[in-house]
């Protein structure tokens, strides 16, 4: 099965679900799905921040694997880190999402 996950929450879902859930599962080969992107909303895209070590662990995965890593676009923009990105993060709105999951769609997404 391929997931997409939708990161939208603000309490502990970039800290704690991903940086001590899923990503220690991706990292160790035992998350038991594909996942194929991830799409952060609002504060959630400092993860995405050169220097961050949740993002540095999740751009090392993600390359690895081919997971599609991409913020919000208004959300960077208006946080002011749209040029403070890891390499290799994309910047987009929905439409965006849609057109980069095209080729490998998700069999489900998932909103935490």
């Amino acid at each position: 099965m391929k997931v997409a996950y939708i990161f939208a929450t603000q309490r502990h879902t970039v800290s704690y679900v991903l940086g001590q859930m899923i990503l220690p599962q991706l990292e160790d080969d035992r998350h038991g799905a594909q996942v194929v992107g991830m799409f952060f909303f609002e504060d959630n895209n400092y993860v995405l921040v050169k220097g961050n070590p949740i993002g540095a662990r999740l751009v090392k995965v993600a390359k690895e694997k081919g997971i599609l890593l991409m913020g919000c676009d208004r959300c960077c923009y208006e946080r002011e880190i749209a040029d403070l990105l890891f390499e290799g993060v994309q910047i987009g709105c929905f439409p965006d999402l849609y057109g980069a999951l095209a080729g490998n769609p998700p069999d489900q997404v998932i909103t935490l």
